[in-house]
């Protein structure tokens, strides 16, 4: 089962049993984060590659992953992402490079796709 598969349904398995429960602060968390994503004064593509920069700088390896999808979703390039790499290592400093050689990882095989 390549990566993406594996996080793709253990993502939606967990997102399920969550949003089974009867709580209304995390539904309504869930549903504020959908939202923000959607296009605005800013295009959901620029969103996107917002949310993987800041996923970069906060070190969170899911929260990576679901944003290369995303932005893979959306038609980012290569050229792009190395750029959303170096303005992440930039500001998150040499602490990014571990998470950029799996985004990096990840990236490649959502190319593959």
């Amino acid at each position: 089962m390549s990566q993406i598969q594996e996080f793709n349904d253990y993502r939606a398995k967990m997102n399920e049993r969550l949003l089974a429960h009867d709580n209304k602060t995390l539904k309504r968390f869930f549903s504020l984060d959908g939202a923000a994503y959607e296009e605005g004064a800013l295009p959901t593509k620029t969103k996107e590659m917002l949310g993987l920069v800041a996923s970069m700088v906060l070190r969170c390896d899911d929260c990576i992953k679901y944003h290369l999808g995303k932005c893979h979703d959306q038609g980012v390039n290569r050229d792009e992402i190395y750029e959303i790499f170096a303005i992440a290592n930039l500001v998150g400093g040499s602490i990014c490079i571990p998470h950029t050689r799996r985004a990096l990882e990840y990236w490649d095989e959502l190319s593959e796709v």
